[in-house]
């Protein structure tokens, strides 16, 4: 992914994880680590497509050395959403 300097808005960042452990499943691997909050993550990985274990072995090896950013889109503003629930909350009393 090539960073072409601008924020995207749409995109809100939930964590920042350095992979600790990497363990091969039978359709992907599962990646272990730790966020810059502190908390543990884990993450699953699917593959569409088989690989021998050479492969899977570098494969792992790649993703112990990696850091994951993971980010989600944002279809309504946070904020508005939450004023939206607590407005309907009080509505309702």
């Amino acid at each position: 992914m090539k960073d072409t300097g601008k924020a995207d808005t749409t995109y809100v960042p939930v964590a920042e994880v350095t992979v600790d452990l990497v363990r091969p499943a039978q359709d992907g691997f599962t990646l272990e680590g730790r966020g810059s909050d502190g908390a543990d993550y884990r993450m699953e990985m699917r593959l569409d497509m088989r690989v021998d274990g050479r492969t899977r072995n570098v494969l792992s090896e790649i993703l112990s050395q990696s850091e994951w950013k993971i980010a989600r889109r944002v279809r309504a503003p946070l904020r508005a959403r939450l004023r939206r629930k607590r407005s309907a909350g009080r509505s309702g009393i």
